[in-house]
């Protein structure tokens, strides 16, 4: 889970996906690359770059009406932190400038229902317009002109022309018609106002949306505590606490951590023992028994116990640390599916004003309808247009689908995973490791001359030498063997790398326990697994069997019955892989393939179909690279890790499989849907405007609830059934 390091800017005052863009089109025409600009985080994230560039950058981005407040090349804890920070403040901002335009909006809503008679004079409606009118320059007008600057222009030209238009409009009317009774026919300043008004309201309920959107991260941030005890020795030898910050542990420190405490950095234990709840990282709901020499992992907590540890990873080289950059970066990617939005989005604002000019000279040259309802359906096709609702049905539905995989112990890397993974119709599986534990059980012992038990016996005493993963299951099969094995004496004992185990007794015989290869001097049968020998002749022949993962019945079941070819694919024997295929009810198997033989077979079948490879070995990592969707196991190598776009961390059991593979569809049905709305909201919307069927205020309110709309449905995700 390696992670490249990237220049950070917080960026204030986006108000949507356009403006998104508008920063991404500013910095992609000066040449940088790797731009990615996240709004509803405040992140705009590229290329690392000379101060110099840097310095140039922020310029930039503040000329065309935006704010850089931070920037940072740091952990994506530490940016959650910072983009936290400046989403809130700039969310406190928009409240401000909504409650003040709110306050000056409403009496000239009201005017025609309260009995004031000074609220109907054209300078009370100017003076109360005015306030509204700065705050919607101050927030609308600097973004547009900065998007029309780039020539990306966004939403924000669309309010800031209708606003003024309706204000102008009423300037006008008072020029020309101030002391007459026609003046009332071209007073709009409360249009002018309310589009301000409701626009903001809409940005006020959305950024308190999106929030709830973008608190995958957040939620993982709080899993890092915050301080640890440090042990300090003395010159005499004691040993003392020290609370410090976690920021401040250095890698080698000595930590203690008690009941109840979380593990503050990746480590290894070097006394005590405590039981672990790793939840968090493998989805395992029992504790887990920590003790000398093992690995623990930073933000899982002690539920018993206690114990101390040196520290291994810091900072941003944790697992928690990787686990949360790897869900932002995620979060941040675009699937294919958002190209049409972006295409669309970036054509929309202009075609929306061409839209609105043909509307005015429609209404007035052809339908004859006069000047005042001319301009009123101009101005309602501007406000009620709605692009960033385009902007906003990808990357919302992405926050929450990929926040709420993570917290089920499913790391998926971007969101054209998402978008491919949903439509996959072919698995591959490595078997070991993968669809087996890679524990072995013994299936069948036949022995000559020796009872059973006796075998059992010799095998514990001899492959307990051994620290092959066979041996380790055969010794593990065999332990309640122990005290008998124990009264046997080894004069020598010593491990053929490849074949076997071979150990001599005080009384000169020789023992052997291994591949077929020890054994093919005293017979032609090579089916078996291990063999046992004394002074070369054949004591028993052992036959074992690899224990299936568990979900892994279920899940082979389920992938069949939505239509997907499972295929196992190992180097392993022949026998041993159609044994297990068909207990699994697998659709394909090959064995005895090397990963050069593995890397074509993917190639095979990604040609006819799209094509998913679930490994976890190092000999896995190219085969994983060359599928369409590449999934890994968390315990799997570093190699396989790096290679896969899918990480399940619940390595135990194969239904995490099965579960990631119903978010990336629920996702992308989300999203689906998001666009549908998107589209068919423009689509009657504006002919609706053009029309004359609502006026420019409800227009205004009406585009401003749309977004919340289409937040809301993204947010489902958090909490629908996935099945």
């Amino acid at each position: 889970m390696q992670m490249s390091e990237k220049t950070l800017l917080h960026v204030q005052g986006m108000t949507c996906a356009n403006c998104a863009n508008t920063i991404t089109r500013t910095l992609q025409k000066e040449g940088l690359k790797e731009v990615n600009v996240n709004y509803l985080t405040t992140e705009v994230t590229f290329e690392e770059v000379k101060p110099d560039i840097l310095e140039k950058v922020k310029s930039l981005i503040n000329s065309i009406g935006y704010k850089v407040a931070e920037e940072k090349a740091a952990s994506h804890h530490e940016s959650d932190v910072h983009g936290e920070h400046h989403g809130h403040s700039h969310s406190k901002s928009v409240d401000k400038k909504f409650f003040w335009s709110a306050v000056f909006t409403a009496p000239l809503l009201l005017h025609m229902f309260l009995p004031f008679h000074f609220l109907h004079e054209p300078f009370v409606q100017l003076g109360l317009c005015i306030p509204v009118m700065i705050i919607g320059i101050s927030y609308f007008g600097k973004s547009a002109w900065g998007s029309f600057k780039v020539r990306a222009m966004n939403m924000d030209v669309l309010i800031f022309i209708g606003s003024v238009s309706a204000f102008v409009y009423s300037l006008a009317g008072i020029w020309m018609y101030y002391g007459t009774p026609l003046v009332g026919e071209y007073l709009f300043f409360e249009t002018a106002a309310s589009i301000v008004s409701f626009v903001l309201l809409g940005n006020v309920l959305e950024q308190r949306s999106v929030r709830q959107t973008t608190s995958a991260i957040h939620e993982l941030s709080k899993l890092q505590p915050q301080h640890a005890k440090k042990i300090i020795i003395g010159n005499n030898g004691l040993e003392s606490f020290l609370e410090v910050k976690s920021t401040e542990i250095k890698k080698d420190d000595l930590l203690f951590i008690g009941t109840g405490d979380k593990i503050p950095v990746d480590g290894v234990v070097t006394s005590g023992n405590a039981m672990v709840n790793e939840a968090m990282m493998t989805g395992e709901s029992l504790p887990v028994s920590k003790t000398v020499n093992e690995k623990i992992t930073g933000g899982t907590v002690i539920e018993t116990g206690s114990l101390k540890m040196k520290a291994e990873a810091i900072g941003s080289d944790t697992t928690l640390a990787k686990i949360i950059r790897m869900v932002g970066d995620a979060q941040l990617s675009k699937p294919d599916i958002q190209r049409l939005g972006d295409r669309v989005s970036n054509i929309f604002v202009p075609a929306v004003l061409l839209i609105a000019v043909l509307t005015f000279l429609v209404t007035y040259f052809f339908l004859e309808d006069g000047i005042r309802s001319s301009v009123m359906r101009s101005i309602a096709v501007l406000v009620i247009s709605c692009p960033c609702a385009m902007g906003l049905a990808t990357p919302t539905a992405l926050m929450v689908g990929i926040g709420r995989a993570a917290r089920n112990g499913i790391l998926i890397k971007g969101g054209s995973t998402v978008e491919v993974f949903s439509k996959i119709k072919t698995i591959i599986f490595d078997k070991t490791g993968t669809l087996t534990t890679g524990n072995f059980r013994i299936k069948k012992i036949q022995s000559i001359d020796v009872t059973e038990n006796e075998v059992r016996t010799l095998l514990y005493a001899l492959e307990q030498h051994s620290s092959h993963p066979i041996a380790r299951s055969i010794s593990k099969a065999c332990e309640e063997f122990k005290l008998q094995a124990a009264e046997l004496k080894w004069k020598t004992i010593e491990e053929d790398k490849g074949r076997g185990i071979n150990a001599t007794d005080t009384n000169g015989n020789l023992f052997s326990a291994g591949s077929f290869i020890m054994a093919r001097h005293c017979t032609n049968e090579d089916s078996h697994s291990v063999y046992l020998l004394k002074n070369n002749k054949l004591l028993a022949t052992i036959d074992l069997e690899d224990e299936i993962k568990p979900g892994a019945v279920e899940t082979i079941a389920a992938l069949k019955k939505l239509g997907i070819k499972t295929v196992m694919l190992s180097g392993d024997r022949k026998m041993i892989c159609e044994n297990i295929a068909r207990e699994l009810q697998m659709d394909e198997v090959f064995s005895e393939r090397l990963p050069a033989q593995k890397l074509e077979l993917v190639a095979k079948f990604s040609n006819e179909n799209l094509t998913a490879m679930v490994g976890d070995g190092i000999n896995d990592a190219p085969a994983l690279a060359k599928a369409a969707v590449g999934i890994s196991l968390s315990d799997a190598s570093q190699v396989a890790i790096q290679s896969a776009q899918i990480i399940l961390l619940k390595s135990n059991d194969l239904r995490s499989l099965l579960l990631s593979l119903r978010f990336s569809k629920h996702t992308l049905l989300t999203i689906k849907q998001n666009l549908f709305w998107a589209f068919a909201y423009n689509v009657i919307a504006i002919p609706v405007a053009a029309a004359g069927l609502l006026s420019p205020g409800i227009g205004a309110l009406s585009m401003a609830f749309s977004d919340v709309v289409l937040i809301g449905n993204s947010l489902r995700l958090r909490f629908k059934k996935i099945d």
